[in-house]
């Protein structure tokens, strides 16, 4: 479970650009993967500069957060 306040950006693995940054904060040690041994299919960008490894879609991703903003306004 992920505090949804603290994401940043929601983001595909499939561009080089974001490929060469999860390289990049892999050598920093600041990657969690979380995809229990399944394909990365998005990357959440965290506020404390993490970057988790989802096998979620980021559009899956993105309906759970909203349905959970709608679910706390009520």
């Amino acid at each position: 479970m992920v505090n949804s306040s603290k994401i940043i950006a929601v983001i595909s693995p499939e561009s080089a650009p974001v490929k060469r940054l999860i390289q990049a904060a892999k050598e920093e040690g600041s990657v969690l993967d979380v995809t229990q041994g399944r394909k990365t299919k998005s990357v959440i960008v965290m506020e404390n500069g993490q970057y988790l490894l989802s096998a979620l879609q980021t559009e899956t991703i993105a309906n759970r957060m909203q349905s959970g903003e709608k679910t706390e306004e009520t």
